[in-house]
């Protein structure tokens, strides 16, 4: 049986296209994307800020190292689902958070996803143009 510091927790979270597989541990606040640090992965202040808000809000920062792959869409969409992921991870970790992530909308899935393309037209509303003669 492995010790309590090799166990980890994982979430799951995904937006638009994006998937991240999210996996924390307690450890010393090692935050790595995609064997990047995070602040590396995610270059912009707004996308830095969205994928540690929910350490952040309980206050999570020091105490849990955190370990993400992400996949699929843009930076945007990734940071987006690695914070929903982190969120479900610290769920997991310590059930008491619950009503805190929950009170600030961090355990919601943004359903939110690209319509498709109609027969006929040239995107997904845009029809060509119209000619009458």
């Amino acid at each position: 049986m492995s010790t309590a510091v090799d166990q980890y927790i994982w979430g799951t979270g995904r937006r638009k296209t994006s998937v991240a597989r999210v996996r924390i541990r307690e450890g010393t606040g090692q935050f790595m994307v995609n064997k990047l640090e995070a602040n590396v992965y995610f270059p912009l202040e707004v996308q830095q800020t969205d994928v540690r808000a929910p350490l952040s809000l309980t206050e999570m920062g020091g105490r849990v190292d955190v370990f993400v792959n992400v996949r699929g869409g843009g930076k945007h969409s990734q940071s987006g689902a690695v914070q929903l992921g982190l969120a479900r991870a610290l769920k997991e970790f310590r059930p008491d958070l619950d009503s805190a992530l929950r009170d600030a909308g961090f355990l919601t899935r943004d359903a939110r996803m690209v319509e498709r393309k109609k027969f006929g037209h040239k995107k997904a509303r845009k029809s060509f143009q119209f000619s009458k003669r």
